[in-house]
């Protein structure tokens, strides 16, 4: 009786370890099946990309001291029709670019960090009234301090 009573627990025991191993597996299955599928959508093709940017025309203005920037930039965003909102509202880019450039000093603008940080606010300023989508990355193409 002992012996029936105490195999009975152990397959019990088994077969819930077992369900818990085959839960784990599946639910690992899933989660990486999702990750992959979230990476093939941000991918754009090269002609996607070339669809949702919009190139800026230079923007010269005086910064901080004494001085002066040039800069031309494109936006690229996450569709065409992002992009063409975008080109209508040209004259807030610019805008913004000219703002945020005359706050700025020369140090401010110098090396990687400092362009990168001057992209990053550009980027969150034109999100800001972007109503068909948003910016994904600021592009500087050309600058000059002086």
């Amino acid at each position: 009786m002992k012996n029936k009573l105490l195999m009975i627990m152990l397959i019990i025991l088994v077969s819930i370890t077992l369900i818990g191993v085959i839960a784990v597996v599946v639910f690992n299955q899933l989660a990486s099946g999702d990750e992959e599928g979230e990476e093939e959508a941000v991918e754009l093709s090269v002609e996607e990309i070339a669809e949702a940017t919009v190139s800026i025309p230079e923007v010269t203005t005086n910064i901080n001291g004494n001085n002066f920037a040039r800069v031309t930039v494109s936006i690229q965003t996450d569709s065409k029709e992002a992009a063409e909102e975008l080109t209508q509202l040209e004259f807030m880019v610019k805008d913004i670019l000219i703002g945020e450039l005359s706050e700025m000093s020369k140090t401010d603008l110098e090396g990687s960090a400092g362009k990168d940080a001057f992209k990053e606010i550009i980027k969150n300023r034109v999100n800001e009234f972007m109503h068909e989508g948003e910016v994904l990355q600021v592009y500087t193409t050309d600058i000059v301090v002086q």
